[in-house]
């Protein structure tokens, strides 16, 4: 039986612990392998972006092409793209090659608060990218971004945002909450019929939540490359990240926002 295999194209971290190394790792511990094509390489680390070099549109395109002329790529996640002409090759590429399952993470703030996104790209993540998304994943600061109007400050208003997002072109929408307040942490999906559901877990305490986003995203898109349904692919997402979260104080990675601990289940740093 053949490996499902999904396809990440998104920054590289020189730190390994969000972009395309943090998708990479998701995949590998969810059972699925994966492939990449990366937009930009990045100097960081757990405290901040220094230095971001784009690849050139032509080389991205080029290899999406290589990617998806050999391998059964059953599902697509794309993180940070930071330019509108990278933007525009990654979705002629899908265009091309017919992708279906495509999830997208429209990350535009690093966890250390750095600025990953141009400003003209924005446009072109909306009306390029979101109409060819099976499911955007924006946080709140993200969704209020991309729609320009203030961050959502309840569930209500957090389905109004995700309808909106919709609208783009997108069939489906999760807003996460984890920029929120309180004990629980609720996100809500907005299926492609429109109709929203909270999923919910606890409010996991740590200062390590480097590559969160990035690796909800391609948990979500291993299980689609696996054949799960959409909202229980985003489920089982979730709850990995949970684990991975509630793992990550114990990595010491790091002097700031640590990584998140994608392979929780298999190894801890107890082990000798």
């Amino acid at each position: 039986m053949a490996v499902p295999i999904a396809l990440t194209i998104a920054g590289s971290d020189s730190s390994g612990g969000a972009g395309i190394q943090a998708d990479l790792k998701t995949f590998s511990a969810l059972g699925v392998y994966g492939a990449s094509a990366i937009v930009a390489l990045t100097a960081q680390n757990t405290r901040g972006v220094t230095a971001i070099h784009d690849a050139p549109p032509e080389f991205i395109a080029a290899q999406i092409d290589a990617v998806m002329e050999d391998l059964a790529v059953g599902a697509v996640k794309i993180g940070m793209v930071s330019r509108a002409e990278s933007i525009e090759a990654i979705a002629d590429a899908l265009v091309r090659h017919r992708v279906d399952k495509v999830v997208i993470d429209p990350v535009m703030i690093a966890s250390s608060g750095a600025r990953l996104l141009a400003g003209d790209a924005i446009e072109a993540l909306r009306s390029r990218l979101a109409p060819l998304a099976l499911l955007l994943t924006p946080n709140l600061p993200e969704a209020a971004a991309l729609l320009d109007c203030d961050p959502a400050d309840s569930e209500d208003e957090m389905a109004e945002q995700g309808r909106a997002l919709q609208r783009l072109g997108a069939r489906a929408v999760l807003v996460k909450g984890g920029h929120a307040d309180g004990p629980e942490s609720v996100d809500v999906l907005i299926a492609p019929d429109g109709s929203a559901s909270r999923i919910t877990g606890p409010r996991l305490r740590t200062r390590n939540t480097h590559g969160t986003g990035c690796t909800l995203s391609s948990a979500i898109a291993a299980k689609l490359a696996q054949g799960a349904a959409l909202e229980d692919a985003v489920r089982a997402a979730r709850s990995y990240l949970a684990e991975a979260l509630a793992a990550a104080d114990g990595l010491s990675v790091g002097r700031g926002h640590g990584p998140v601990h994608h392979f929780a289940r298999w190894w801890s740093p107890d082990d000798r």
